[in-house]
């Protein structure tokens, strides 16, 4: 079974993932959201906080060392293992962006989801298959029924009923997805600690050791929330980190120690 992302012209899958003028509407209103969100980081701050009355995380970062630590998640993982899963699949990685762009412009400009809308999010778990969306779990739990809320949404989307159901129909390339999915968050909201993953196997990448370390680090939230408060504090610091740091570290605790200023 093959999926729109396989069958249909480019032209077609290009307007399908634009949608009718009710999705461009809401995808305008999320992303107006989103981007006040991220100028102004009152939302996030209020996230964290949550992330830290609930125990995921020790204490907030500041800005600047989650903005470092969301690049360092994008060059070292997101991006990379995202080439390589597509190469495996023999789909156009840039075209593929496109129309993730084109079904959800934020989901692309915020990596983390401490910035994104609650559909933003869901949207982006559900036309994304995921290398890990153990992350993507922790960062719904900030909502009291937000497990239960994407639980219902993934359903609409296996049994074709979601109002986005087109659009990410558009840009999915693994039929078996949703169904993975929808089963492993029932398992999940059983038993969060005692569920396994469902991790996307196609990735050759992961005889890298530093490519591992990196996937291990930033697939839960307080790994990457971690990683950001390890990080400089300083600007200048924080260049030079990013210049200066080519490949992810085996020992993470080694050249970022806590609380360096």
């Amino acid at each position: 079974m093959k999926t729109d992302r396989h069958t249909r012209s480019a032209l077609q899958l290009l307007r399908q993932a634009i949608g009718d003028r009710r999705a461009v509407s809401l995808k305008i209103t999320r992303s107006c959201r989103t981007l006040r969100h991220m100028l102004v980081g009152d939302e996030a701050l209020r996230r964290l906080r949550s992330l830290r009355d609930h125990g995921l995380i020790d204490r907030i970062p500041t800005r600047r060392q989650l903005l470092f630590g969301a690049w360092d998640m994008l060059r070292f993982v997101i991006v990379p293992a995202a080439r390589d899963y597509y190469l495996h699949k023999e789909i156009n990685f840039t075209f593929h962006q496109v129309l993730r762009f084109l079904d959800d412009p934020l989901s692309i400009a915020d990596p983390t989801g401490l910035y994104a809308d609650f559909e933003t999010i869901t949207g982006h778990v559900m036309q994304v298959v995921h290398l890990n969306p153990v992350y993507d779990m922790q960062l719904l739990s900030m909502w009291p029924d937000g497990l239960q809320r994407f639980e219902a949404e993934v359903a609409a989307m296996v049994d074709g009923s979601h109002p986005r159901a087109a659009t990410i129909g558009a840009i999915i390339e693994d039929p078996s997805y949703h169904g993975k999915l929808l089963d492993y968050i029932r398992q999940y909201r059983r038993d969060a600690d005692g569920t396994e993953p469902i991790v996307r196997q196609e990735q050759s990448l992961r005889s890298d050791p530093h490519f591992a370390n990196a996937e291990r680090t930033f697939a839960s939230l307080p790994g990457y929330i971690g990683w950001c408060n390890a990080l400089p504090t300083r600007w200048s610091r924080l260049v030079a980190h990013r210049a200066t740091l080519k490949r992810f570290p085996l020992d993470v605790g080694l050249p970022f120690a806590a609380g360096q200023p």
